[in-house]
């Protein structure tokens, strides 16, 4: 069990947020972690994940407006894609302070990675590198990649209640990320799990999160209102897509995805990350993980993690390449 870490609440941003400081080596860099979703907070996980770190590094998690034990001492903080950003920028420069350093490094997964990639184009002066993990490159052309998938599951176990189910449904994705691909999505993520195509809540994931020492009740049913106190950033997924942006990154841009990612494929990410242009970069392939990596093979994901933040220690620089490297 993880000992060294301290939990307390920021000022950012006009209301009181969450941190769970996982404290390590301080010559090392300072990663603060964006957690997905939107709405599904991951501090809960953290002291499973941090345990293999073994105080390397510090790591910093924080639950977002609108997402865990934020949400539970604010409410009525609704987030939108603009406050969260803000958010962000506010707490990285708090992050700085507290630790005394000049740039910190981002890691970004899932709908995290949405957040941390946009502020690295908006504030490439305050990081130090970025990670990717579960990267989001484009969210309509990852939803078609899970729903083909999802039928190729199906037909071969020639389920056809199921299928009925799907014809019922219509085309998916939508053109339009609405209230109607909402409830599409519903079905299809509990079809997806059901199929084990996408990360779910089974007995090893709550044996990890009731073995959390931060778990409080109310945590449950922040969990269960995440949804709609996220459902206006919902709406902007549809809209988000890297392919709007360059690919030219002033920062160096890591990424890290599971092989058996269905949710954010690395097929993907990698056909994208061959086009960045960066002063370094590098992609780490996990064996054996899906969606969740961090908690599927934590012990590659952290050797990846460790493996990015030495690369910052090394005195000689010119051992970091610019080629594309799958582990």
């Amino acid at each position: 069990m993880v000992k060294n870490y301290i939990e307390e609440y920021a000022p950012i941003n006009g209301i009181k947020q969450y941190f769970i400081h996982f404290s390590g080596n301080s010559d090392k860099p300072v990663v603060l972690y964006l957690h997905g979703g939107p709405g599904s907070s991951e501090s809960l996980f953290a002291h499973y994940v941090e345990n293999e770190n073994n105080g390397q590094y510090t790591m910093v998690y924080y639950d977002q407006r609108g997402s865990g034990k934020t949400y539970t001492k604010n409410k009525g903080a609704i987030p939108t894609m603009d406050l969260l950003q803000a958010d962000l920028l506010e707490t990285v420069k708090y992050i700085k302070k507290k630790y005394n350093k000049d740039k910190v490094i981002i890691l970004g997964h899932s709908f995290g990675s949405m957040l941390g990639s946009l502020f690295i184009k908006e504030h490439p002066e305050e990081v130090l590198c970025y990670i990717g993990a579960a990267q989001v490159i484009d969210i309509m052309e990852t939803e078609k990649f899970g729903y083909e998938k999802l039928l190729d599951a199906i037909n071969k176990e020639n389920n056809r209640k199921v299928l009925r189910k799907l014809d019922k449904i219509g085309t998916y994705p939508s053109e339009n990320f609405d209230d109607d691909m909402m409830k599409k999505l519903v079905v299809i993520r509990k079809l997806q799990t059901k199929y084990k195509l996408c990360f779910g809540i089974d007995k090893r994931i709550l044996g990890i999160v009731f073995k959390s020492p931060i778990l409080q009740f109310s945590d449950f049913i922040s969990m269960l209102k995440a949804m709609k106190a996220n459902k206006a950033l919902f709406h902007y997924l549809g809209e988000y897509s890297l392919y709007k942006y360059s690919t030219s990154y002033e920062v160096p841009i890591y990424y890290i995805t599971g092989e058996n990612d269905y949710t954010t494929p690395h097929s993907i990410s990698e056909k994208y990350f061959q086009g960045i242009e960066a002063p370094n970069k590098k992609i780490y392939l996990i064996k054996n993980a899906g969606h969740m990596a961090m908690i599927d093979n934590v012990v590659e994901y952290q050797r990846a993690v460790v493996d990015i933040i030495n690369l910052f220690c090394e005195k000689n620089s010119d051992i970091i390449t610019n080629e594309l490297s799958i582990p």
